[in-house]
């Protein structure tokens, strides 16, 4: 079994991906989870949503170049590129 990891994503992103990368980890429709999003921020005044999206921004990492981590694994692994 692979340990998923979550990542901001790099191609389904609007404004910094966290929507996308959320939706990818719990394999969740990323617009639903944006209108999700938007939702609760515009219920619950806009500070907090706004707050907590830039936390996410700060603590979630950016999604690595698969293609270089793939490379990288195979370095590490067999000691050598082919």
């Amino acid at each position: 079994m692979t340990k998923q990891k979550l990542y901001r994503s790099k191609e389904d992103k609007i404004v910094a991906g966290v929507c996308g990368g959320l939706g990818e980890y719990f394999d969740i429709d990323s617009t639903i989870l944006r209108l999700s999003w938007v939702a609760i921020t515009v219920f619950s005044g806009i500070a907090p949503g706004t707050l907590i999206y830039i936390i996410a921004i700060l603590i979630i990492p950016r999604e690595h170049n698969k293609k270089q981590s793939v490379q990288k694994t195979v370095i590490e692994v067999g000691g050598r590129k082919k």
